[in-house]
């Protein structure tokens, strides 16, 4: 047996002296103990143990450096070469370890030279150098290894005593209602007991809904409807001389055919489907925004950006599915920064009826199905919900999008927060499909800014059969201006500018018409509701169903009628709606120009009879010029049922970069005086008319305005006419005849003075 680097070879390195004598007496006599005989270290004395162990500790203390190589296991066992060779070992000195702990600081592992360098300076061999520095390593690994143990240990102590700590608080806690054990879950113990106090309120809400129901004569809905409100059956109306399968429809009807097909089929089994979906979606739009090129190219007019489809499905291979066959794509991103508190947004965005008189453009109808969850800690991160829309262009030559999605919002840090909008056509697939509209992964990033700013990003996608767009509107639609994400943007800017002039405080009157701030306020909620209602009943929506007139070579006209009753802010009776679209070879800033100016109106409106209209009041409410809200007053004008100068007329003109629109009504000068004293403007009737002006397609820089798509305008011009006040009355030709009349001799003239202005 040979002792080399402080250790008995072939042993290994014990931890204490009385266990490597005994593992070395093991080793020599394997089979000297058995479970009747005794350890012999057992029967020896303190003094013959502590003798021992001051031996083997006299060997560990000296390096492995201070014996001699070589020897065999027979030289070893012979005594007189053992003392022969004992004589020539030697500890190191004070200094030589002084100055090789010096040296391993700055460097533990010494080259040959550095080692030479060390053994000449010291005293010694090389090797015995280098075997010290061995030593050394293993000695600082060892000490290193053992202080982390240490501190595992402990920390895994820790975390055992909180893991029961909070085992114990869980096993404690009970449910407020019943009284038993919680369930253990992602849901707070604070959310739990809301969301049982919800529940509690809203079946209490119901009960005094249904006791109220009795005595007003009609029922009142819940907060968050499963099904749509029954739809009643569209008959023919009964016109004076009998036309068959004549005009059709109901102005303000139900839910359109997804709603009512797919609202009603989803169940609790789909809700972690949904849920699921919704977490997906939210990850995807989020990349969505990070990411550019090459998954965002620009667009045709170098300011919004376009999807690249390949790239896409490269990025996201899995989503919602593949693109269902006859469906084409449209995806855009546009980002801006809006005068608008972010959770302010943010909330807008998560109440169906804020959102769509937000985006009243853009959204005429919204409705939340069925709220999933409501979010936590007082705010709407992690909220969920079920939703069914309908997006429109203002135009009856665009069908309407009609989607049944969710909505989820997720608050990303501090001051970011995103909403996210996904299809869930898809979770129960019908033949034919009803819905031609899917809404992949779309949404907005909202940030906040500085001084109540919030900066937006803005993602559209959706996959849709376009087809049935007509062809003058082709181009629009194409380009993403039409449903894009540069449209949702212009309008949300526009929208918070008007938004942030309703709540101003300061603004400066100086208007003798409107001379106190309740005044203005009044007037400009009367006009937000003109322009929500003109919205909503301008386009080709799959609830309202329009009558095409043809003309004699003019534009095909579209009507429809509606019976008002019990409506404060309608005149009762029978109202019929008419709207027609059509292209003009003139800027649609031009004609936007045209049309709101006062001075130009008895060039185009027929019901002035040729008077002078004057702007009596006027409120600007947006950095555009065209951005603002006039009260007009015609002269001049008599007829056999009305005195002169009893009537007003409210209008309001809007533009942002992707449309503009001019719309108008009648107002009594009694109920208009209510309104600027600041009553409630919502018992005023009114039956607003207009025009919505859209650009032709992306801008072209340096073509001219020879067809379609080259800088040109899409005016649709509607009108909303009482044709009789006794709603149970029966429509006659001659109302649709004179109406029919009305539009084509405004467009006639709307064409003439426009076109002689742009030669």
């Amino acid at each position: 047996m040979m002792i080399r680097n402080g250790k008995l070879e072939g042993f290994g390195s014990f931890t204490s002296s009385r266990h490597r004598l005994t593992h070395q007496m093991n080793m020599f006599q394997p089979n000297m103990f058995d479970h009747t005989q005794h350890n012999p270290l057992d029967m020896m004395s303190d003094n013959d143990l502590a003798r021992i162990s001051n031996t083997v500790d006299e060997f560990d203390s000296k390096s492995g450096s201070e014996y001699l190589e070589g020897g065999s296991g027979d030289d070893q066992a012979d005594p007189t070469t053992q003392r022969a060779k004992k004589k020539r070992y030697h500890r190191h000195t004070q200094h030589q370890i002084q100055e090789m702990e010096a040296f391993f600081k700055e460097c533990p592992h010494p080259d040959d030279k550095q080692r030479k360098e060390l053994g000449r300076e010291l005293g010694l061999e090389p090797l015995q150098v280098k075997f010290w520095f061995q030593n050394k390593r293993t000695q600082m690994k060892t000490q290193h290894e053992r202080h982390e143990n240490t501190q595992l240990r402990m920390e895994n102590d820790k975390l055992r005593a909180e893991n029961m700590r909070y085992k114990e608080a869980l096993s404690n806690t009970s449910c407020p209602n019943c009284g038993g054990p919680t369930s253990l879950g992602e849901m707070s113990f604070d959310e739990h007991h809301l969301r049982i106090e919800n529940a509690r309120l809203r079946e209490e809400i119901d009960r005094i809904s249904a006791i109220a129901a009795k005595y007003v004569g009609k029922p009142m809905g819940s907060s968050f409807p499963l099904l749509p409100p029954p739809i009643p059956s569209r008959s023919s109306l009964d016109l004076g001389v009998g036309i068959q399968g004549g005009l059709r429809g109901d102005i303000f009807g139900g839910g359109g055919d997804l709603l009512r097909s797919l609202s009603g089929s989803l169940t609790e089994a789909d809700e972690p489907v949904i849920v699921e979906l919704a977490v997906g979606a939210m990850e995807e739009l989020i990349r969505m925004v990070q990411l550019g090129e090459p998954l965002w190219v620009a667009g045709p007019d170098g300011a919004t950006e376009i999807l690249s489809e390949d790239e896409y499905m490269r990025t996201f291979p899995r989503g919602i599915g593949p693109k269902p066959f006859g469906l084409k794509t449209e995806a855009s991103r546009q980002s801006a920064d809006v005068i608008m508190n972010h959770m302010n947004l943010v909330e807008i965005l998560m109440d169906a009826g804020r959102w769509s008189s937000l985006f009243s453009s853009i959204v005429p109808r919204a409705m939340t199905v069925e709220v999933l969850s409501t979010g936590v800690a007082g705010n709407f991160n992690g909220a969920l919900q079920v939703m069914t829309a309908e997006f429109q262009v203002p135009s009856p030559l665009v069908p309407t999008r009609e989607s049944l999605f969710v909505r989820y919002c997720k608050q990303h840090s501090d001051n970011t927060w995103a909403v996210v909008d996904v299809s869930l056509e898809h979770l129960h697939p019908s033949s034919p499909p009803v819905s031609r509209c899917r809404r992949r992964p779309s949404g907005c990033l909202i940030q906040e800014m500085p001084n109540g700013y919030s900066k937006v990003v803005w993602v559209e996608h959706v996959e849709v059969d376009d087809r049935a767009v007509h062809s003058i509107y082709r181009s629009l639609v194409n380009s993403a201006l039409g449903f894009g994400a540069k449209r949702w943007i212009a309008t949300l800017d526009r929208q918070c500018e008007r938004l942030a002039s309703v709540m101003a405080s300061t603004t400066f009157l100086a208007d003798p018409v409107i001379n106190n701030q309740e005044g203005r306020k009044s007037m400009l909620k009367l006009s937000e509701r003109m322009v929500m209602s003109f919205c909503s009943g301008v386009s080709a929506s799959t609830t309202h169903t329009w009558t095409t007139l043809s003309g004699s070579g003019a534009e095909d006209v579209k009507v429809m009628t509606r019976k008002s009753v019990d409506d404060p802010g309608r005149p009762p009776g029978i109202v019929l709606n008419a709207a027609t679209s059509f292209w003009l070879p003139v800027p649609p800033k031009r004609v936007f120009d045209f049309l709101r100016d006062e001075n130009s109106r008895n060039e185009w409106d027929i019901l002035s009879n040729g008077g002078d209209v004057q702007e009596m009041a006027h409120i600007a409410n947006g950095r555009d010029p065209g951005n603002c809200v006039s009260l007009l007053r015609v002269h001049g004008v008599h007829s056999a049922n009305s005195s002169p100068n009893n009537m007003l007329i409210l209008q309001e003109s809007c533009t942002n970069a992707t449309g503009s629109f001019v719309i108008y009504a009648p107002v009594d000068i009694a109920a208009m005086n209510a309104v600027l004293n600041g009553e409630d403007p919502d018992y005023v009737a009114l039956l607003p008319s207009g025009f919505a002006i859209l650009p032709d397609g992306p801008t072209v820089h340096g073509g001219g305005t020879a067809a379609v798509g080259s800088g040109g305008s899409l005016l649709t011009v509607a009108f909303q006419i009482l044709v009789d006040s006794i709603p149970t009355a029966k429509l006659s030709l001659g109302s649709v005849a004179t109406v029919n009349s009305l539009i084509a001799c405004t467009v006639e003239r709307i064409k003439a003075a426009v076109n002689s202005d742009s030669t």
